[in-house]
């Protein structure tokens, strides 16, 4: 059972604590699919709401297979009760072309929702690789693509073809390890 599904698996069970670890980690996100509600409604009461119906809901709830299913079921959850306050308030139809613009340069410019446990993962597959991948995928990292592969190849006492076959190799290892854990990676 991956990370994602333990934690579900408490939230449901009624764990306080393990909620509050979840919402630390998606509130972020909660709280970016509110910015374009900012000046209609009292995002921070939205919020709270949002929250408290997942709370609720959680018991019940029932994931879809896919990645985040809480965070997505979340997120919309947010939007609705946003919405939901939006009307009550009566705004005008200024306003609402504004928001309307708004969400959907929202959609536009992040049309997924971040994973919090993606970062976990990754870090405890990396933690995995033997020391030669490790330390080419490292190189590669850290250079963030601004020094050719030769002088990470150097630096690491790797022939720049070794160097290549462990960036390979580690690359191969992530993205099994990841799969282990239910994170499907489009290769292209």
């Amino acid at each position: 059972m991956n990370a994602e599904a333990l934690q579900l698996a408490s939230i449901s069970a009624g764990d306080p604590e393990a909620f509050g670890h979840w919402i630390a980690g998606v509130e972020p996100s909660l709280r970016r699919t509110l910015k374009p509600f900012a000046a209609l409604v009292d995002t921070e009461a939205v919020l709270q709401e949002a929250l408290l119906r997942v709370w609720q809901v959680a018991p019940k709830f029932v994931p879809d297979g896919k990645p985040n299913a809480l965070l997505r079921f979340a997120v919309t959850t947010t939007r609705n009760a946003a919405v939901s306050e939006l009307r009550r308030s009566a705004p005008s139809h200024e306003q609402l072309d504004a928001l309307e613009h708004q969400l959907a340069q929202q959609q536009a410019a992040q049309p997924w929702v971040p994973d919090p446990f993606l970062r976990e993962a990754i870090a405890e597959c990396r933690k995995k690789l033997p020391r030669q991948p490790a330390a080419a995928l490292e190189q590669r990292l850290s250079s963030g693509g601004t020094e050719d592969d030769a002088v990470l190849a150097m630096r690491v006492g790797m022939k720049l073809n070794t160097f290549l076959q462990n960036f390979t190799r580690a690359r191969k290892l992530l993205a099994e390890c990841l799969k282990k854990r239910g994170v499907e990676l489009e290769v292209g």
